[in-house]
């Protein structure tokens, strides 16, 4: 199996810029927490996210990538991923998939939470809790000398235990002076396949989790991501180092 060269390794002193970038994103995720809550339109959370990362003095990674005019992606109930803030009230039972990108001093960090808002149902609370869940899964995985389909399998496995179904349309992504950097890094497949992992290498890992079937479609804007059958998705994602110890969540 070669080695994949093309897979950026990160010098020491990139990584302490990496960990930095990760540490401001999750402060930026506690202070938004409770402000997610019934009442709140997506637009009022994104402004507030927007407030956030000016006063942490770093840059939206999202505003403007491809078009995307919001500092964050905010997808509630049914939206996979991808939603664009706006006049939605959030209530009480709703699911609401925060995901926030930033850059600190050239280094780009990625991070997403999927809150209840209110009391939820057994079922979502159980979506909220085998996705967060199967993302430590994943990550318990990011050793060298595995795999990276390890990580995917591993994801793919606790979540299909649990009656759940993986998004097979979008996936985790490399990170580092770019937002997205290879590898892709998908939710699903089989252990000791793909790249060998090796310490020095940064992944974005990101499980979407669907409470029926697999499939996602996006909507007229061009952007909002949603289950074919309407039904529930959550979202956590974490910024994760590869080193000589085992994995390091950037992002907590």
């Amino acid at each position: 199996m070669k080695r994949n060269p093309d897979i950026r390794i990160k010098t020491p002193e990139e990584l302490i810029l990496l960990r930095e970038a990760g540490s401001i994103l999750a402060q930026i995720f506690v202070s938004l927490k409770s402000s997610v809550k019934a009442g709140k339109s997506t637009a009022e959370i994104d402004l507030l996210v927007e407030e956030l990362i000016k006063r942490n003095d770093v840059l939206p990674a999202f505003k403007g990538y491809r078009g995307f005019p919001n500092c964050s992606c905010i997808s509630v109930n049914e939206q996979v991923v991808h939603g664009i803030p706006g006049k939605h009230l959030l209530k009480d039972g709703d699911i609401v998939s925060v995901d926030i990108g930033i850059v600190y001093k050239g280094f780009y960090s990625d991070m997403a939470v999927t809150f209840g808002v209110g009391v939820l149902d057994s079922s979502a609370q159980k979506l909220l809790d085998v996705t967060k869940q199967a993302l430590l899964k994943g990550i318990a995985e990011a050793f060298p000398g595995n795999y990276l389909g390890d990580i995917s399998s591993a994801i793919q496995k606790y979540v299909e235990s649990r009656s759940f179904s993986i998004v097979r349309d979008f996936v985790g992504h490399g990170i580092g002076r770019q937002l997205h950097e290879d590898p892709e890094i998908p939710n699903y497949g089989s252990p000791k396949t793909g790249p060998l992992l090796r310490s020095g290498m940064v992944f974005a890992i990101e499980p979407m989790v669907n409470m029926g079937k697999p499939g996602t479609k996006t909507l007229k804007d061009g952007w909002t991501v949603v289950t074919v059958d309407a039904k529930p998705s959550a979202h956590f994602e974490h910024t994760v180092a590869i080193t000589d110890s085992g994995p390091v969540i950037l992002t907590d």
